[in-house]
């Protein structure tokens, strides 16, 4: 996209919200969406754009998770305040975060804040409305139990795109057994969906700040294991939430099962580079 391009969809996007463009500038996103600071008549905001016909209802539903967790109202979430779309491309309108330093109990507030989120519950796992995880549909048709919902809902559509992907998996029904007597029975909870290192800032109080999400109500253990992944969380944060909201004996040993949506996703963008971490959880529950 030109710069003339960029200019020229940002103003549409201002004059959409009433306001005049006077800057703007290119912040730095993921794989998927170009992301800009727009400055206005009115103040800073973030602007998220990408190519309408290739991620259909995107936005619309970032709209939605985003608006489930400030509804929640444990822990800062930039609001949502419109999508729409000019030319191919469709756009997200949030709220702009002044950035900020770590407080000196940034991760026992972020434990604190985290397990009070995943007590917000559902009477079923799942969410109205799909949504996409990176750039990947991800289905949140509703479920009874945890095992249900991570197995149909999680697992079995990454594996079976992993295979039409042409990598040979090997899973068994023994394999999807294993995982159902795994999964503790507990209550749905709702979860960031995505919580790696890079879908979090430092607000200007110095407080955790959520960003991307791929919302629903879902097994908790499955952001601990994503946030696991990569790393980057202190053992502080993991401490303070056990505190506020124990975890069910084992949670650590469960955490690859959690991992391996994740590692699946990212086989499936990225290619072979995540193959063997997948074939070697699925080796352990097999």
């Amino acid at each position: 996209m030109s710069v003339s391009d960029q200019r020229r969809i940002l103003e549409q996007i201002a004059k959409d919200l009433d306001l005049k463009l006077t800057d703007y500038s290119v912040l730095s996103g993921g794989d998927i969406n170009k992301v800009f600071l727009m400055e206005t008549s009115s103040g800073k905001f973030v602007i998220k754009l990408n190519h309408a016909n290739r991620f259909p209802g995107m936005f619309d539903a970032e709209k939605t998770g985003l608006e489930k967790l400030l509804e929640a109202d444990v822990i800062d979430i930039p609001k949502p305040i419109k999508t729409g779309k000019v030319d191919s491309q469709s756009y997200l309108v949030l709220e702009y975060k002044n950035p900020g330093q770590k407080t000196s109990d940034f991760w026992e507030i972020f434990g604190e804040q985290l397990a009070k989120l995943h007590q917000k519950t559902s009477s079923s796992f799942g969410l109205d409305t799909n949504n996409y995880i990176g750039s990947l549909p991800q289905y949140n048709e509703k479920r009874n139990s945890a095992s249900e919902f991570y197995i149909e809902m999680r697992l079995e559509p990454q594996i079976k795109m992993a295979v039409e992907n042409g990598f040979q998996l090997n899973v068994s029904e023994r394999f999807y057994s294993n995982c159902k007597n795994t999964i503790p029975d507990e209550p749905s909870s709702l979860v960031h969906g995505d919580l790696w290192n890079g879908n979090y800032l430092v607000n200007s109080q110095g407080r955790p700040c959520l960003i991307d999400p791929a919302v629903a109500f879902a097994p908790r253990e499955m952001d601990l294991g994503m946030m696991h992944l990569f790393g980057g969380f202190d053992d502080r944060l993991f401490k303070v939430y056990e505190e506020t909201f124990p975890l069910q004996v084992g949670w650590r040993e469960r955490l690859d099962l959690w991992k391996l949506y994740y590692l699946l996703v990212h086989l499936n963008i990225f290619g072979s580079g995540y193959r063997s971490q997948v074939t070697s959880i699925i080796s352990k529950y097999r």
